[in-house]
């Protein structure tokens, strides 16, 4: 199944992980022309979104989940029964969840050059999107795109729902910034908010770390320049990339437990050009990642999250004063990719403004993939503040 073609579906069947999921539809928007934030117009633009529970009448219990780097809007329930899995956070979305879908409207938006173009449940636009004016793939001609670009795509189809105000914005990792700029871009518009595995900035640390994940794609030469459509995925690089993304995301014990210890291996002890069975095992599950993902989406994600800071301008914590949003910040005790204390200085900067904000740490041996996994520690202590006045 296209599914088992993701590394969080594997750590789910370690987990032993299940759960009767709801069944939910994708849904396209679509924007007939978007300016950029720095002047380009993409035209059109189209995006996936998916909703689960019932918009009331006054239209006042909307819930925006904001997805992470590799996700996508499929935040909960299954498209059929047959599905491998359900959404990521189907452990807290849904019926009688933390994220009661009884009492609210949940509902999610695929990014922006998503890395997932490929699979057929995921809608979205970037460079291997044909450019209508060329009858070719966008290629590195695509605009380099920000997490504010997301927002705004996100909000314009909240606009042509009548939701003008949100209950709650939620995300984790790449989507813990679409969290925090929502409240800092329209602070009116909502009234909670919930990073989680997140932070309010980018530094040079954190920047250089993702820089790595580029590297091995731009030195592939099948990579082209960036011009590879004609001639298939620069699949090494593409790969690579996706390996250390996956190791990025999970702690030294989650990682150990997964893959072979180095003195299970004979073959490198005789041979410098042998590789260690772990890191064959973790370039086999890049590799299948590889197939639903593009190699220029994976770049252009990796840039806007590089660049990001809240409220995308020179000072991230003057523009955390404009937040009125009451705040939780969840961050994952061994995240050693957005660490916890960037989550911590991002509370601080917060409440040096005056503002609530709460911070509570999620437990696990996962690191940053306990944001997805392990979310399910934390889940009374989100029910508690969505429920709250």
């Amino acid at each position: 199944m296209k599914l088992c073609r993701s590394f969080l579906l594997l750590t789910f069947l370690l987990l032993g992980w299940h759960s009767q999921a709801m069944l939910v539809n994708k849904q396209a928007f679509a924007i007939e022309s978007f300016k950029t934030e720095n002047g380009a117009v993409i035209s059109p633009v189209k995006v996936g979104w998916e909703a689960y529970g019932k918009l009331n009448a006054d239209k006042s219990n909307a819930i925006l989940i904001t997805h992470f780097f590799s996700g996508s809007s499929h935040a909960a329930g299954k498209y059929t029964e047959a599905d491998a899995a359900p959404g990521y956070w189907d452990a807290i979305i849904g019926p009688g969840k933390a994220i009661d879908t009884n009492k609210y409207y949940v509902l999610s938006v695929d990014t922006l050059v998503n890395a997932n173009v490929f699979d057929p449940n995921v809608i979205t636009t970037g460079p291997a999107t044909i450019n209508p004016a060329t009858g070719k793939p966008y290629g590195l001609s695509f605009p380099v795109v920000t997490i504010g670009d997301f927002v705004e795509v996100q909000k314009a189809l909240l606009d042509s729902l009548g939701i003008n105000k949100l209950h709650a914005v939620i995300g984790g990792s790449m989507g813990s910034f679409q969290a925090i700029e929502w409240a800092t871009r329209y602070p009116e518009r909502v009234e909670r908010l919930i990073p989680v595995i997140g932070t309010a900035y980018i530094d040079a640390w954190a920047a250089v770390r993702l820089e790595r994940w580029a590297y091995p794609i731009k030195q592939d030469p099948a990579w082209r320049g960036g011009d590879y459509y004609q001639h298939g995925q620069p699949e090494q690089g593409l790969t690579t990339a996706l390996a250390y993304i996956i190791q990025d995301a999970v702690y030294p014990t989650g990682f150990n437990m997964r893959y072979p210890a180095p003195e299970t291996d004979k073959a490198p002890h005789h041979d410098i050009l042998a590789s260690f069975s772990a890191w064959d095992q973790l370039m086999g599950h890049a590799r299948l990642r590889s197939q639903l993902q593009d190699a220029n989406h994976i770049l252009y994600l990796i840039r806007a999250s590089q660049l990001y800071r809240a409220g995308m301008g020179d000072n991230w914590q003057q523009a955390l004063s404009r937040v009125q949003a009451k705040t939780l910040f969840l961050p994952a005790a061994g995240d050693q990719l957005l660490l916890p204390e960037m989550a911590k200085a991002s509370a601080e900067a917060m409440r040096a403004a005056g503002k609530t904000v709460d911070y509570a740490e999620i437990p696990g041996i996962w690191g940053h993939l306990d944001g997805v996994v392990g979310i399910n520690a934390v889940a009374d202590k989100i029910r508690s503040f969505i429920e709250s006045e």
